[in-house]
């Protein structure tokens, strides 16, 4: 049996001795066992694979990433910024606002203007990839001054271990989810702290499939000797009225590679399988997968399972070669764990003098602030990706490592207790001096950032019609 987490055992695990709260959590895909899942592509279409052991189990388990830490971390702050604008919550939040550059849909006055394609609206310190330390904030302004080289910025240019108020004012969430300020005025030397909250999510016992793709065209089935050209506005069959090749100015440019009728996404596509793309490297778990074999022997009255591994030229991912589409597993496991050691190293003066109240206030919001993220985010459902449903088999439970040698304390915690516990560490800590900013510090983006991101938007225009015409 657990009990509900409450402010009290929160609080008493935070100034106690207690290493970290965990919680380990069994998944299947919403499809029931044996549904297939996919997990996350990395570079050259690669997922990443690895060898894990098991509890229970005597030999390491196949195990693929179906979310990373890095992941986790970004869906743990989306679930807090959902509720932040439910109003369900009230957290320092940093925001550019692009409101002012919105595109009226005139394009050309709108490029006149220096407006953008596509209004991003607000960017906040929860949605930026580097939180605080982000080149998106680090290139805005406040009140006319770069974000670093105004009042508020200069206080967190001198954060650290010993003075993490200015953090905790403007992003605690940096202080939860770790930040490294390599891109601020001290360059490499910048302020880092380490991840108090870490979780990913693993795909234990992978097997690996593949995946097709193929597109019927009900109106254009016979394309062999057409060739498409390319025109200001899109294609043209008739090369007179082709723009010219820049290679050879004075042939047509034929539309893509080769003018093909698939350049302009018309027509069928062959059905085919996926492969690794250009950048592919590490170990193809299709080729390691085939060269497995198991079998049954009898040694006297004994019956005994043996595993056989052969040899391959080459096992390692290779672009052009057919790559995995997918795998079926024996399940998911997400495994997310609090350190309150590392949130014990994290001091927070006021005008200039520390007390251990204002620390273990400050300690305890930041815990209740990652248990709430992740109970939030749990909360919101294990949809990954694409085809990456996952469902829970058991509700969250946390555990307290609180003393060597001894069971861990089981804990509950669900969305009305995660929020209660975020509210009562906050009302503490500011009766104890400690307090944070409520409203948003709204930034501006500065005049080169806005130009980068026009150009970044018409690339995108530019790359998206190449690729629609593949």
């Amino acid at each position: 049996m657990s009990n509900k987490l409450d402010y009290n055992a929160l609080k008493n695990a935070v100034t106690g001795s207690a290493a970290a709260f965990r919680c380990r959590t069994k998944l299947q895909p919403a499809g029931g066992e044996g549904d297939k899942v996919f997990p996350p592509t990395f570079a050259g279409a690669v997922y990443a694979v690895e060898k894990r052991r098991q509890p229970g189990k005597t030999e390491p388990v196949t195990c693929v990433l179906l979310d990373s830490v890095q992941s986790q971390a970004n869906r743990m702050e989306a679930a807090l910024q959902d509720a932040y604008d439910a109003g369900e919550l009230k957290l320092p939040l940093i925001e550019v606002d692009f409101s002012d550059y919105a595109p009226t849909g005139d394009l050309e006055a709108d490029k006149e203007a220096g407006r953008l394609l596509d209004d991003p609206g607000r960017i906040t310190s929860l949605q930026v990839p580097h939180r605080i330390a982000d080149a998106i904030l680090r290139d805005s302004e406040l009140n006319g001054k770069r974000f670093r080289e105004s009042e508020a910025g200069i206080g967190i240019n001198r954060a650290s271990y010993q003075n993490a108020t200015p953090l905790y004012r403007f992003c605690p969430t940096a202080l939860v989810f770790g930040v490294w300020d390599s891109t601020g005025p001290k360059g490499g030397l910048g302020a880092k702290f380490e991840r108090a909250m870490v979780s990913e999510v693993v795909g234990v016992g992978a097997a690996f499939g593949v995946k097709t793709a193929s597109r019927i065209d009900p109106l254009i089935t016979k394309t062999k000797g057409i060739v498409l050209y390319e025109t200001e506005n899109g294609w043209t069959l008739d090369e007179t009225k082709a723009i010219r090749d820049p290679k050879k100015k004075t042939d047509p440019k034929k539309l893509g590679k080769d003018g093909k009728v698939s350049e302009s996404n018309l027509g069928n596509v062959t059905p085919g399988f996926a492969k690794y793309s250009k950048g592919a490297e590490g170990s193809d778990p299709l080729s390691v997968q085939n060269l497995s074999v198991s079998y049954q022997m009898k040694v006297g009255s004994e019956e005994l399972s043996v595993s056989h591994r052969g040899q391959a030229e080459e096992t390692n991912a290779k672009e052009g070669r057919i790559a995995p589409g997918g795998v079926t597993i024996e399940y998911a496991e997400q495994l997310t764990t609090l350190s309150l050691i590392a949130l014990r190293r994290l001091k927070f003066p006021v005008d200039g003098k520390a007390s251990a109240k204002q620390n273990a206030a400050g300690h305890a919001v930041l815990a209740a602030l990652g248990l709430c993220a992740a109970t939030l985010a749990f909360e919101s459902g294990v949809g990954l990706r694409s085809r990456c449903l996952l469902w829970p088999e058991m509700l969250l439970q946390w555990e307290l490592l609180a003393k060597p040698g001894t069971e861990p304390q089981s804990f509950s915690l669900d969305r009305e207790g995660a929020l209660s516990l975020l509210k009562d560490a906050i009302t503490e800590a500011t009766e104890a001096g400690l307090t944070w900013r409520e409203e948003p510090l709204i930034l501006k983006p500065s005049a080169e950032l806005l130009k980068l991101v026009r150009k970044s938007q018409e690339l995108a225009v530019c790359e998206s019609d190449a690729e629609g015409a593949e």
